[in-house]
């Protein structure tokens, strides 16, 4: 399932220092960021064959909701810059919820490949469904 992890910050007068290390196997790939994302948008819907991946959330809010097998789900709420929502890639995800001001940061063990993509939920009753 994935893992929520508070990062190693360094705080003093000339600001904070927030560290991403020794988050996922192998080496950072891949980074991007999602803003600008409308309220009822929902991104991902998908997880991975291979990439393990840390998001976590610069500014503003959003949630992602996590599906490790058909029972077991959980819906994490991302606020915080120093906070880290590390997915393994059998972590099927979506993201929603955003804030008018969200910055999503995700970093990648991988570079991109639409062949590690896999789109299908463990279980389809329980996605989050845009309201129109």
């Amino acid at each position: 399932m994935a893992n929520l992890i508070h990062l190693k910050s360094v705080e003093n007068q000339d600001g904070v220092l927030a560290v991403f290390e020794h988050l996922m196997p192998g080496h950072i790939e891949r980074v991007y960021f999602i803003n600008k994302v409308p309220t009822t948008t929902i991104r991902g819907g998908h997880k991975h064959k291979a990439t393990w991946q840390g998001l976590v959330c610069l500014q503003g809010t959003c949630k992602v909701y996590i599906q490790e097998d058909i029972d077991v789900s959980k819906t994490y709420s991302l606020n915080s810059p120093y906070s880290c929502l590390l997915l393994k890639p059998t972590d099927w995800h979506q993201m929603f919820d955003f804030s008018d001001d969200a910055i999503l940061l995700v970093l990648a063990n991988q570079n991109y490949d639409p062949d590690d993509y896999l789109d299908d939920p463990y279980n389809l009753d329980q996605i989050i469904r845009p309201s129109i």
